[in-house]
């Protein structure tokens, strides 16, 4: 893959999960608005189709390069990190963008353990190796941090407590960098979207299906029903969700606005859900959620 040369004095952001989704429009994005944008994927396939829309789109002096990044794997983290800061050439390091994330369905009732920890382990442990990786040269300009994170995080649903789980630990974790990096000027940031039209919930029903056959017939009799009512919010998510673009939009102010806010909610569904959670009592606000499908 052709990738470039240095960065020179153009500002630099590395973006986890930058495959498909929300992390392949955050990178066009910011790299339409001039930034050097490290994308970080898993396969090789991946690097190239966004070297060739970048190519495409910008011309040849792109400001895109690939970085081979698996969040769990700490020798892809450090190797990651240490190219970057080998490539600045005299520019500098303005922001991580924690993106990389799995969603994984299922009653919990039934879930593997071990598909449990994958996904913390992904959406939660992996975010902390990047983050603990890129802190040197965040601390240096000093630059940003930016979690992006879910309404889920917020709100937990039904077959997607895993998930939700995993968005609520980050929201702990992102609340811990901002209060220890604030003496440090770090300035760091959570973007929640709400229902997105991205590949995830795709996939994750996918696999939620075939988890659920693997659970045996207590789990389909019991959940069955409710499986169905996530097969439907699923595809409604992929045709009428708020674009990913709109979240590139967040994280591009979350990089650039010079009074960052803690937290940008995207998506009408994330505003209404962030409001509710705030005025209905739990039984009430549970009753909303189990009617809206989410």
């Amino acid at each position: 893959m052709g990738e470039g040369g240095h960065s020179g004095h153009r500002r630099v952001v590395a973006v986890t999960g930058a495959s498909t989704g929300i992390g392949r429009a955050v990178v066009a994005y910011l790299v339409e608005r001039g930034f050097t944008v490290y994308a970080g994927v898993r396969r090789a396939e991946d690097g190239d189709s966004l070297l060739a829309e970048a190519e495409a789109r910008f011309g040849p002096s792109h400001g895109l390069r690939v970085l081979f990044l698996d969040v769990t794997d700490e020798d892809q983290v450090a190797a990651a990190a240490e190219r970057v800061n080998a490539e600045l050439d005299g520019g500098h390091f303005h922001g991580l963008v924690n993106n990389a994330g799995i969603a994984t369905a299922g009653p919990m009732e039934f879930l593997r353990l071990d598909d449990l920890r994958r996904q913390l382990e992904v959406n939660v442990v992996g975010q902390v190796a990047v983050a603990q990786a890129f802190l040197p040269l965040v601390r240096e300009r000093p630059g940003r941090l930016v979690f992006v994170g879910s309404i889920s995080g917020l709100v937990s649903s039904r077959l997607l407590g895993a998930y939700a789980a995993s968005k609520f630990a980050l929201e702990a974790v992102a609340d811990a960098f901002r209060r220890e990096l604030a003496p440090h000027k770090v300035k760091v940031s959570v973007v929640e979207p709400g229902r997105i039209a991205t590949p995830i919930w795709e996939k994750s029903l996918e696999e939620g299906l075939v988890r659920m056959d693997d659970m045996g017939p207590k789990a389909r009799e019991y959940y069955g029903e409710l499986v169905k009512d996530l097969a439907a919010g699923a595809n409604f998510a992929a045709k009428h969700g708020t674009r990913p673009e709109a979240v590139a939009r967040a994280v591009y102010r979350a990089l650039s606005e010079r009074r960052m806010r803690t937290r940008y909610f995207v998506g009408w569904d994330a505003h209404f859900i962030n409001v509710l959670r705030r005025v209905l009592s739990d039984p009430v606000l549970d009753k909303v959620v189990n009617s809206s499908g989410r």
